[in-house]
């Protein structure tokens, strides 16, 4: 924890990064890469040529210094900051590059507001947190490496088959190149692939959810071609450039988006579009066990939407799990009670006598505002807070609370 003069001081700068949270981070981003170059290979410069992830980082700095003294606050957000950095291997050295350009961009940016008191407070206060995040890291990296088939760093996987379930996403099976075994997962979590995108000129990486539960097999990756550069670089290349046989770099399993399997309580899985790749992980899991499931799922219409008839058949045959489909703008192929249940987008209201279940969980996964939605309709229904777990695809933004 700061000391008591830091966290007065951190505090004092929320008006500054109110105003001017977004040009800093802007600002930083450029000096980052200005001064290590090599770090382009780590961050997501899709994202950077969107301005989501200097967004993100402007709501993080600001998020930070208003809860600077209530470490409970940030806890969520330090765990997953921690998953993401781990799955791309974010190590104790880059602390201090990062640490370096942020306080000279906070001291360039801010000008004379940024004496030199508020700058040696801000050091103080940024090696706090990469302390709280250096320590999980390193938790989450001694867990990988000792896991059974375990590791860490990034491994060569073999693509075993490569499979269309939509217009737009492709499934890709992987098994060790090395034919060794492979680590337990916890359902709902990612793992990170990377790819050398000759466009560029460097390596990138991107996160997707495995969308099979946990098994001796193989991995599996569902991935949505996200259109056009930058952002859809990796997704481009997998689809286009990958094929069968082919080989590719992946990280360990993380995230602290997952399947509670301790609880024998209902659970109702709640997503958008390509949402659904870590919930298909946990109905999976799910049907093999007695526990209640809901699969709501929202896509634009049925050429859309992946995965349709394994999640049929799965509620065909458990009669614990139910499923429910909403098209937002059916076309005329689409046969209404058929291939979809609501016309619309996923309304919770609509199928409230179904979903709203004594001490459930309810797991959402979509676009922000979809899941700002859902949120607000669980909440309104009077869910508890700790029951409502999200994952957002890209730069964190908290929508929990």
């Amino acid at each position: 924890m700061p000391s008591l003069r830091t966290i007065e001081l951190v505090k004092a700068t929320v008006p500054v990064l109110q105003e001017h949270g977004l040009t800093l981070t802007r600002h930083f981003y450029r000096r980052l890469f200005a001064d290590t170059p090599e770090l382009r290979n780590i961050f997501n410069m899709g994202n950077q040529a969107g301005g989501a992830q200097q967004q993100a980082l402007a709501q993080a700095v600001l998020a930070y210094a208003q809860n600077i003294d209530n470490p409970a606050a940030l806890a969520p957000v330090a765990s997953r900051i921690a998953h993401k950095h781990a799955s791309v291997g974010i190590r104790a050295e880059h602390y201090p590059i990062v640490g370096r350009n942020l306080l000279a961009s906070i001291r360039e940016v801010l000008g004379a507001a940024a004496t030199d008191e508020i700058i040696d407070a801000w050091a103080e206060a940024y090696q706090a947190l990469a302390d709280v995040l250096l320590a999980a890291e390193a938790e989450l990296y001694r867990a990988s490496a000792s896991a059974p088939g375990g590791w860490n760093g990034w491994r060569e996987f073999v693509v075993e088959r490569k499979e269309a379930e939509s217009a737009l996403i492709t499934s890709f099976y992987l098994r060790p190149a090395d034919g060794g075994r492979l680590p337990p997962f916890v359902p709902g979590q990612f793992v990170s692939v990377v790819q050398y995108i000759p466009e560029l000129g460097h390596e990138q990486i991107r996160q997707y959810s495995l969308s099979e539960a946990p098994n001796d097999a193989y991995f599996r990756i569902s991935v949505k071609r996200e259109g056009t550069e930058p952002a859809g670089v990796v997704s481009n290349r997998l689809h286009d450039a990958v094929a069968v046989g082919d080989r590719i770099r992946v990280a360990p399993p993380y995230g602290d988006f997952f399947l509670h399997e301790d609880r024998d309580t209902p659970v109702v899985l709640v997503s958008g579009g390509v949402g659904l790749t870590p919930m298909i992980s946990m109905l999976n899991a799910l049907a093999a066990t007695a526990r209640r499931a809901v699969f709501v799922h929202g896509a634009r219409n049925g050429r859309v939407h992946a995965l349709k008839g394994h999640v049929e058949q799965l509620a065909g045959a458990r009669a614990h799990v139910d499923n429910v489909v909403f098209y937002e703008a059916p076309t005329q192929d689409d046969v209404h009670g058929r291939d979809y249940h609501f016309a619309g987008v996923v309304d919770l209201e609509r199928v409230r006598a179904m979903v709203e279940l004594p001490e459930a969980d309810y797991y959402l996964c979509g676009p922000v505002p979809f899941m700002l939605k859902q949120r607000d309709t669980l909440l309104g229904w009077g869910v508890a807070r700790d029951r409502i777990h999200y994952e957002v695809f890209g730069p964190d933004q908290q929508i929990a609370a």
